[in-house]
């Protein structure tokens, strides 16, 4: 055994704390630990974008822009990774380009290295702009491959995208299985695949859903993966990825360089414990999320989908019509084109399966993005959406020929700066305004309440 040299991506910060916390990991908790974090030897902190951002404006009344800030000084020797959905930043619809290249170098000059840019569709339409403007910018371009099974989605497919990506100049490639479902065999092959046909380090993104996750990255390993996504113990294991310790110990012994501290790694474990029991203890963290789902490698359905599922469901007192919505899924993804489940087109399908299911009729009641998606508001299909569920969603109306961002106003930042007046301190609170308007104004409202009380109180304390 060669002494291969493995990166480990961190996702305490973001993803594991995303997948079982609902992102509710405040900075402060954070804090302490992250010279820790900085000096354990990581590839990469994944500590940015994806929900962090409208969670610490929606829930945690944080700036994440300063929160990011933050992150940098007290990081100074690890890369910092965000999460970037393409087109749609972090958020759920297409921005015109001129915001997601302000978005994009804002991230960058705030303290982001690693931009990891996916498109639900694996559209690449939707990830030029990101990615030009990511390397313009000075970071990493991590172009991501969103991995499902379908007809569609064969190795040659794959391999054909991680080509063109590779022709769109990234910095690596990454393989994003976010519902846990790659197996070990697809894994090695996939990974074989990619290797011999494209000449960058490749990153693999999984989750511990399904119980396959320690021994598809072994297999992605063994086939040549270069950096590999994990989760500090406390907060591994269900919906999140799996321990950091673990596959460390494990790779070490199998003779390959992990550039991991071991030691700093159990102190960090050490500091998330009593974390992990305060959300378990206030119900934050349920424990059903850090249990083994076999059946999410038949229907697909990535842990917070199925939570947004059962949600929808029990507001409308109808949990007994679970199991025909979990059943409903595929056949609407297979309706729709085969689109990857993940965010936005998860909530998409999940939304339209129950309603096919309450309503007794498949698409008589079709929400607004599914006929967005159907126009082509989210880009290209995987496959062709069956005609006749075009035809009952649109109608008459015929879907958009080309980019859906083409057609979108050019001076959406201009508009938002004039609307937000003094209450935008900088470009960074416009961004945030773009991307949740009203998350964002109440955020900037309370900010303002909390200065104006703490110079009364400066005041009166000086008198």
């Amino acid at each position: 055994m060669s002494n291969q040299k493995i990166g480990f991506t961190e996702t305490v910060l973001r993803d594991a704390g995303q997948s079982l916390i609902a992102t509710r990991l405040s900075f402060d908790k954070m804090e302490p630990v992250l010279g820790k974090l900085d000096e354990a030897g990581y590839y990469s902190l994944e500590c940015w974008g994806g929900a962090t951002f409208d969670v610490c404006l929606r829930y945690l009344n944080e700036d994440p822009w300063e929160r990011l800030r933050k992150l940098r000084a007290a990081v100074p020797n690890t890369k910092l990774q965000m999460l970037l959905r393409g087109q749609n930043i972090l958020g759920y619809k297409h921005y015109p380009d001129d915001v997601v290249r302000r978005f994009i170098r804002a991230s960058v000059r705030n303290g982001i290295d690693i931009i990891r840019i996916f498109d639900a569709l694996n559209d690449l339409t939707n990830l030029k702009v990101a990615i030009e403007t990511t390397l313009e910018a000075g970071a990493m371009a991590s172009g991501t491959i969103s991995y499902t099974t379908s007809p569609v989605h064969t190795l040659d497919a794959y391999v054909k995208m991680a080509k063109e990506l590779e022709s769109m100049g990234v910095s690596t490639i990454c393989i994003k299985d976010m519902a846990g479902i790659m197996t070990p065999a697809n894994a090695y092959d996939l990974v074989s695949a990619i290797k011999d046909s494209v000449d960058l380090p490749l990153v693999v993104h999984t989750h511990s859903t399904t119980g396959m996750a320690f021994m598809t990255y072994l297999k992605a390993v063994e086939a040549g993966a270069d950096v590999i996504d994990t989760a500090i113990s406390p907060f591994s294991g269900g919906t999140s990825q799996p321990a950091t310790e673990t596959l460390a110990i494990a790779l070490r012994e199998l003779g390959y360089d992990t550039g991991l501290n071991e030691k700093l790694l159990f102190e960090i474990a050490d500091y998330f414990k009593p974390i992990r029991n305060e959300y378990l203890e206030d119900g934050t963290l349920n424990p059903i999320s850090l249990t083994t789902d076999t059946q999410c490698l038949d229907h697909q359905v990535p842990g917070g989908m199925l939570s947004n599922l059962l949600s929808q469901l029990k507001m409308m007192n109808a949990l007994d019509k679970y199991d025909e919505a979990l059943k409903e899924v595929p056949r609407v993804r297979a309706d729709l084109g085969y689109p990857p489940l993940v965010t936005p087109t998860s909530q998409i399908v999940g939304n339209q399966a129950v309603n096919n299911v309450l309503v007794g009729e498949r698409y008589k009641n079709v929400s607004n993005e599914v006929k967005g998606y159907c126009r082509g508001e989210y880009g290209k299909t995987p496959a062709a959406i069956e005609p006749e569920i075009l035809q009952k969603v649109l109608g008459d109306e015929q879907p958009l020929g080309g980019r859906y961002a083409d057609t979108l106003p050019t001076d959406t930042f201009e508009v938002a700066e004039k609307e937000l007046g003094e209450r935008a301190r900088c470009e960074e609170d416009v961004l945030s305004y773009i991307a949740f308007p009203q998350v964002a104004e109440a955020f900037f409202t309370t900010r303002q309440e909390e200065e104006e009380k703490r110079v009364s109180y400066s005041i009166r304390a000086v008198d």
